[in-house]
């Protein structure tokens, strides 16, 4: 039996150093890295290809977030495994559009740890199911899209595109060449124009209006 490869990425070595030894008694896994922020986890990728990365979201230097596209383009083949204490729902949907298969709350049992790991190995969608119930809830029941007499204006509606792909805001800022706080605001009017009470609204907002795959 072929053992997966892992990368163990978290900030916290207590949570990084119980996650390898949990995952050392499975004889049908290997832990092959182990990395403390996001830079590191994009090195250690490039060299060692692992099956599945666990990543952290919330690191220092730099974060799981920036971190997914990053891994993605150095080794495509590698599946992800966000591993967080956060359960907003944008980010998992940001993770998501990102590039991650599997969304898990470090509050989660062993037995679903390995399992997602499990099925992220072949390519398996995993999400917490706590964490599913969130996002098919935002999917079930978005705020009332309203158009209103105070339309987008043109930075309005690419910073609009640019949140339906799962863009961070330093990410809008660098690609419109704006500063981050002025993205901040340009979100904060997209919100209330629209009357959509999150990032998650706002994307499922772009997607429903056919937004999300234009790349302006």
């Amino acid at each position: 039996m072929k053992a997966i490869r892992i990368l163990v990425v978290d900030d916290e070595s207590v949570v990084r150093d119980g996650v390898v030894t949990i995952l050392s008694f499975q004889p049908d896994m290997k832990v092959v890295g182990e990395a403390e922020n996001g830079i590191k986890a994009v090195e250690i990728a490039r060299q060692a290809k692992p099956d599945v990365i666990l990543l952290d979201l919330m690191m220092p230097k730099q974060s799981g977030l920036e971190s997914i596209p990053k891994i993605k383009h150095v080794s495509p083949d590698s599946r992800i495994l966000v591993l967080t204490s956060f359960d907003e729902s944008d980010l998992v949907y940001q993770s998501i559009k990102a590039g991650a298969l599997g969304f898990l709350l470090k509050d989660a049992t062993r037995v679903q740890l390995l399992q997602a790991i499990r099925d992220v190995a072949k390519g398996q969608a995993s999400i917490q199911p706590s964490i599913a119930m969130k996002v098919i809830n935002e999917i079930d029941h978005p705020a009332e899209l309203i158009y209103t007499a105070n339309p987008l204006t043109p930075r309005e509606l690419e910073t609009l595109k640019f949140i339906a792909r799962g863009l961070s805001n330093q990410e809008i800022a660098n690609s419109l060449v704006v500063h981050e706080r002025t993205v901040a605001k340009y979100v904060s009017s997209i919100l209330n124009k629209l009357h959509l009470a999150n990032r998650t609204q706002a994307a499922l907002y772009a997607i429903n209006e056919g937004l999300a795959e234009s790349k302006k």
